[in-house]
């Protein structure tokens, strides 16, 4: 049993993932499963029709904010088999918890709540983050996010 492989850590040593800042996140679905949009073979457009599945998880993510009032969903994206979002944390309010809760408690609930409103799990196990670092970075990833949708064909999830 001593020579189980260990799983790299993808998250920063160190880094407290509760801290003011901005955060890029991707969550895959098991299997990389067309389960968010309906079926729009060939269509390229801004705003795909989300499935029901969709519609579960864009009213998860709009009460990320409800739930977690230091955090902004500053923009978001529900591709046919992934998610991604620029989280911000912003604990400056002087009635917040006492303790902000870590990016990994924000999706993890997040993720639990969309699999007891559908009744079963669609959710890849981890999920990616990168923490923004300056203005250009973010601006980079915004961009990324909001014309991902209608170059979903070209995109590194596509299947």
């Amino acid at each position: 049993m001593d020579n189980l492989p260990t799983r790299k850590s993808i998250r920063l040593k160190n880094y407290d993932y509760s801290q003011n800042g901005a955060y890029y996140i991707t969550i895959c679905t098991k299997n990389k499963q067309h389960l968010f949009w309906n079926d729009i073979v060939g269509a390229r457009i801004a705003r795909p029709p989300l499935s029901d599945i969709g519609k579960v998880t864009e009213n998860a993510i709009n009460k990320i904010s409800f739930h977690y009032p230091m955090v902004l969903v500053d923009k978001y994206a529900i591709m046919p088999n992934h998610i991604h979002m620029i989280l911000i944390i912003s604990n400056e309010d002087s009635e917040r918890a006492l303790r902000a809760p870590t990016i990994s408690t924000i999706i993890n609930q997040m993720k639990g709540y969309i699999t007891k409103q559908i009744g079963y799990s669609i959710w890849q196990k981890l999920y990616n983050d990168h923490v923004i670092r300056s203005e250009t970075e973010y601006k980079t990833k915004w961009e990324y996010i909001d014309t991902n949708p209608i170059r979903w064909q070209e995109d590194d999830y596509y299947v």
